[in-house]
């Protein structure tokens, strides 16, 4: 049998996601290996894109909970045949882009934060080694 897909070294090097992370969301059901073959299964692009969008879903604090709610409403927003549900999903979808914007300024402030640290660590540093070397 010839597949069509990556195996898990290729998806790796594609999404920069380490192999404890990849396995750790088949384990949970997000993404799994989709292209079957004789010796298991590889991963299709759907699979790659899903596992990339995982990687960009991390950094915001969702539960487990609320990024299997976010990725089943864009899945079944892909779905031209919805048009009954297309605007509750379409709404839904906002709140969760509302509480992304929200997360990533409030981690754009701690990284600002980080890096106020970083320079006074620095300049501190830098200060007592002038300091030692006037010893």
């Amino acid at each position: 049998m010839i597949a069509e897909g990556m195996d898990v070294g290729e998806v790796m090097a594609r999404t920069e996601l380490s192999l404890r992370t990849i396995r750790h969301y088949a384990r949970l059901h997000l993404v799994i290996p989709s292209v079957p073959t004789d010796t298991g299964a590889l991963y299709s692009e759907e699979d790659v894109a899903r596992l990339s969008l995982l990687r960009r879903i991390r950094p915001m604090g969702f539960t487990l909970s609320e990024v299997r709610d976010l990725l089943a409403t864009l899945e079944i927003l892909e779905d031209p045949e919805i048009s009954d549900q297309r605007g509750h999903l379409l709404e839904r979808s906002e709140m969760y882009l509302e509480a992304a914007r929200l997360r990533a300024a409030r981690l754009a402030e701690e990284l600002q934060q980080a890096r106020e640290f970083t320079a006074a660590l620095d300049t501190e540093i830098a200060q007592r080694r002038q300091d030692s070397d006037r010893r």
